[in-house]
C-alpha cells in the first residue's frame, strides 16, 4: 500500500478542481494547472478532497498511485503558494542582473550569457549574487533553475559557480608540491 497515495489531497478555500476522464484541472488564485493521469489510477473529487485510487494490484498501478497523488498535490500548491528556487553566485566578477524579461549573467566567459525567462516563470535578481526563480509549475521552475545553474556549475576546488541556496559543495584539496 502506498502511504502517500492513501492520503487525500485537501483543496484549500479558493481552489477548485474538476475531473474529466483522466485529466484533472485545478484553478486557484495563481492560475490554472492540469495533469493527465495514466489509466492505472482513478481520480475523484468529493467534499474539497481529491482522492487517487489504483485500478488494480499490478506493480505499475501501485507506482502510479503515489506519483499521481503527488502530482495533484503539486498542482494545488502551485495555484495557491507557487514554487520558488533560489540560486547563489560565487566567484570574483560573477554577477547577474535582470533587463526586462532577460537575465544577463556575467560568468567569466568572453561574452555575457542572456537567458530569456519562459512563460509562466518569473526570474528576479534581488542582488548581483542572487537569483530567484518563481512560478506555479514545479517542473518548469526546477528546469529553469537547473538551466541557469548549468551555465557555470560549482567547481570543487575554489567553490566558484552558480549553486542552489544551501547546497553543499564537497571541496577538494589542490595539488601538493
Amino acid at each position: 500500500m502506498s502511504r502517500i497515495g492513501k492520503k487525500p489531497v485537501d483543496l484549500p478555500s479558493g481552489v477548485t478542481a474538476s475531473v474529466s476522464g483522466q485529466t484533472i484541472e485545478v484553478k486557484g488564485p495563481k492560475g490554472a494547472q492540469t495533469f493527465t493521469a495514466t489509466d492505472d489510477v482513478t481520480l475523484t473529487v468529493e467534499d474539497n478532497l481529491v482522492k487517487v485510487e489504483p485500478r488494480g494490484k499490478s506493480k505499475r498501478a501501485r507506482q502510479q498511485w503515489g506519483m499521481s497523488r503527488t502530482m495533484v498535490a503539486n498542482l494545488v500548491q502551485g495555484v495557491t503558494q507557487g514554487f520558488k528556487k533560489e540560486l547563489e553566485i560565487q566567484g570574483v566578477g560573477y554577477r547577474a542582473q535582470m533587463q526586462g524579461n532577460t537575465l544577463k549573467l556575467n560568468l567569466g566567459y568572453s561574452h555575457d550569457v542572456d537567458y530569456v525567462a519562459p512563460e509562466g516563470v518569473t526570474i528576479t535578481a534581488p542582488k548581483q549574487t542572487e537569483i530567484v526563480v518563481e512560478g506555479a509549475d514545479a517542473q518548469a521552475v526546477g528546469e529553469v533553475a537547473a538551466k541557469i545553474r548549468d551555465w557555470r556549475r560549482p567547481e570543487p576546488y575554489k567553490g566558484k559557480g552558480i549553486r542552489y541556496k544551501g547546497e553543499f559543495i564537497f571541496r577538494k584539496e589542490g595539488k601538493k608540491k
